[in-house]
């Protein structure tokens, strides 16, 4: 039977009103259970998590059980290199010695198990770039581990004073990258070590006028953990993200209505399920903003 097209977008818009309305709204037509929340909803919502994560994994690492990180030499340039062009200081070139220094320290802070700019047996990061030959008039060296993504990187330099101050530095010209995984003080994490450099303007000069190193440890502050976790996530986990978010408000919004449940829930454990629901979604943001916020710079 023929419809007009205006009854039929009619017809599909209430459809999808009454769909949207018994998934996320308690009322007498889902029982005061909306349906997000309920077993299936739940197992829908963890699926799209799982996946997100399997996803992410897979396009990273070529392996749905891979551990994902992005953190390269590459990105690590090119994130650093539109941090300071927002700051307006001229971008960095990747320098081969710098970056063999890099990897020098970065080799021996896993072999003698420290995580310091300067090792146990006295070598500041300076005894790595002069080692290489690179003269230098200003140098500077930012640490980070533990991260999953160059940008989680760069925005936990940003939101430290001194490790920000020697990413933009605008003396700065070069700069090296290490990215080394290994076990760390009984720990397997991803190490990155960042030395900068203004090339010596005295021909075979070694004679440092400036080394600038940042705290030895930095603890970022909650919000700024926030900010790296949604900076590093992919679009896929940060909409599952919001997915969590809404199951959480929905879950809140079952709870106040937990007197108007069916008789035999309101006697049961199931009185307070929204309330349950909510703490467990809770967790599960936490852990996951946890993952992808975590690292020590």
């Amino acid at each position: 039977m023929y419809m007009p097209r205006k009854t039929v977008k009619k017809t599909i818009h209430k459809k999808v009103h009454r769909t949207v309305k018994r998934a996320v709204v308690p009322h007498t037509g889902n029982q005061f259970r909306p349906l997000l929340v309920r077993r299936h909803g739940l197992a829908v919502i963890l699926l799209l998590i799982l996946s997100a994560f399997g996803l992410q994994n897979l396009v990273v690492t070529g392996s749905v059980l891979g551990q994902a990180t992005d953190v390269t030499r590459q990105r690590l340039l090119e994130t650093t290199n539109a941090a300071r062009a927002d700051a307006g200081a001229g971008a960095l070139v990747i320098n081969e010695d710098l970056n063999q220094a890099a990897q020098a320290k970065a080799a021996d802070m896993f072999n003698e198990q420290y995580w310091a700019h300067t090792s146990p047996s006295g070598h500041t990061p300076w005894y790595w770039v002069k080692s290489t030959g690179y003269s230098y008039d200003y140098a500077g060296e930012n640490l980070a581990k533990g991260f999953i993504s160059s940008q989680g990187v760069i925005t936990a330099w940003l939101n430290s004073a001194e490790h920000r101050t020697n990413l933009l530095d605008n003396r700065y010209l070069d700069v090296g990258f290490a990215v080394e995984k290994g076990m760390l003080n009984g720990e397997e994490t991803t190490l990155v070590v960042a030395l900068y450099g203004a090339p010596s303007q005295q021909t075979g000069s070694v004679a440092a006028l400036g080394e600038v190193l940042a705290a030895d440890t930095s603890i970022l502050s909650p919000v700024a953990r926030i900010g790296v976790a949604l900076q590093s996530m992919t679009p896929a986990m940060l909409g599952s993200l919001l997915l969590m978010v809404l199951a959480a408000i929905v879950a809140l919004g079952a709870h106040a209505y937990r007197q108007r449940l069916p008789k035999a829930l309101r006697q049961s454990w199931y009185r307070h399920h929204g309330l349950f629901k909510a703490a467990g979604m809770s967790i599960l943001i936490v852990t996951v903003i946890a993952l992808y916020g975590g690292g020590q710079i």
